[in-house]
């Protein structure tokens, strides 16, 4: 064989690898996904349109409007949902089993406004009823809940009927999502630590990476490239970014396209994790400096004494703000009873950040401090840590897998340019 003939083959080979890298999946997953859609970040609207292009692959039993921070509510999704209406008609000359967009609807519940106090949940909702309703179901198959903003939810329907922690699997975006949602999640981690639950932190950041990406891929090149206003779901993808793709809740949906989600291991278009034994959980009573480091997206649990007062436990009577980056946030502190006060808090990203809590209540034990935060996620352990079960996965710790900063974004990045290619061929449908 001349060696003409030979890199003909290997090329084909090649390929043939590229083109077949995304795997079967066993059968059509049930699926529920919380969305903060409608809030401070439009992200949640690019995923949502990427989901109902490609709704035909799941069984959609739920839509939750969840916003833990901002103005999101499930009028939102439905808006997206009309839009979709528009344009099945092109959609399903392509492929028939599409959800219609009434059984999408009915579907669509709003969920928890706002983030769980101290105690990591509070009442019920229509959405964390509609969790309970749907994960109770009769099935040889578990419900995938699909959270793209906090766990407010998904924390209130497990503390309803925690019956449920054995027939739901979660895949939850994390990072900043769990600064605004730390509560639910510490409640979850510390009372159902054998959930079946992947956190991913720092890998959904690869979806909107552009490194190594060839340029009509790009996030602000994409648009133009390969949406160009196509459809009704086109035209309006241009409100979001105008037109840059982010879509950092869209990874959930990746990991459900592409092989066994019930392997996390494997490698995937959402990504591939390990095992994570512990939470990392830093309890702090002490002011604060420079010289204490903290770990990235750790649970920080700021807990001091102060005055006694007649106010319910778990009432919001304090307030912490932050500067980090040039960025100021402020956030709620609340009453445990018995003169003590709590707050909970997990920092996104290495950085340096300060603080400083204050209240009106007389006699309150004003403070201010500073923390380092690093990245290493998890980091050492710690006596006071959440202990995993055995089916608690997270981004992998590889430093190889690192995108800049962000812990096993490669596991993702690698596989967006087929991911983004395979979305451009549904957009040409909407031509």
């Amino acid at each position: 064989m001349n060696l003409k003939a030979l890199t003909s083959i290997c090329l084909f080979f090649a390929a043939s690898t590229i083109l077949t890298a995304q795997q079967s999946v066993p059968v059509k997953p049930r699926i529920l996904i919380s969305t903060d859609i409608g809030g401070t970040d439009p992200d949640d609207n690019q995923s949502l349109t990427h989901f109902l292009m490609y709704s035909n692959i799941f069984n959609t039993e739920g839509l939750i409007s969840s916003p833990s921070y901002g103005n999101g509510s499930k009028q939102e999704i439905l808006r997206m949902i009309d839009l979709y209406e528009k344009d099945l008609p092109k959609l399903k000359k392509h492929i028939k089993d599409y959800p219609s967009p009434d059984a999408l609807r009915k579907v669509t519940k709003q969920g928890r406004h706002g983030a769980a106090p101290y105690i990591g949940y509070t009442t019920a909702t229509e959405g964390s009823d509609w969790i309970i309703k749907c994960a109770s179901k009769k099935s040889t198959q578990p419900l995938w809940v699909l959270v793209w903003g906090g766990l407010e939810d998904l924390a209130q329907a497990l503390h309803d009927a925690p019956e449920i922690k054995s027939k739901i699997k979660v895949y939850w975006i994390g990072g900043p999502n769990k600064k605004w949602s730390a509560s639910s999640y510490a409640y979850i981690a510390q009372n159902f630590p054998d959930l079946w639950f992947i956190e991913t932190n720092g890998s959904y950041y690869g979806f909107f990476s552009d490194h190594g990406v060839p340029e009509k891929l790009k996030g602000k090149n994409y648009y133009d490239n390969y949406i160009q206003a196509a459809g009704h779901l086109g035209a309006d993808f241009k409100n979001y970014y105008k037109g840059e793709i982010k879509m950092g809740d869209t990874p959930s949906l990746l990991y459900m396209m592409d092989g066994n989600p019930a392997d996390p291991f494997k490698e995937s278009w959402g990504g591939s994790f390990e095992k994570l034994s512990h939470s990392p959980r830093i309890i702090l009573n002490h002011s604060t400096t420079l010289s204490d480091t903290i770990t990235v997206y750790a649970l920080l649990d700021f807990q001091f004494k102060g005055p006694v007062i007649d106010i319910p436990a778990d009432s919001a009577c304090f307030k912490m703000t932050v500067k980090a980056g040039i960025g100021i946030q402020e956030w709620d502190g609340f009453y445990l009873g018995n003169g003590n006060y709590g707050l909970k808090y997990a920092a996104k990203e290495t950085e340096v950040l300060s603080y400083q809590i204050s209240s009106k209540i007389p006699g309150f034990p004003e403070q201010s401090g500073q923390l380092v935060v690093d990245n290493i996620w998890p980091g050492k352990k710690r006596p006071t840590d959440y202990q995993l079960g055995a089916n608690w996965y997270t981004d992998k710790v590889d430093p190889g897998l690192f995108d800049g900063i962000r812990q096993g974004a490669k596991t993702v990045l690698k596989w967006r340019n087929e991911a983004m290619l395979d979305w451009a061929k549904r957009w040409e449908w909407l031509r």
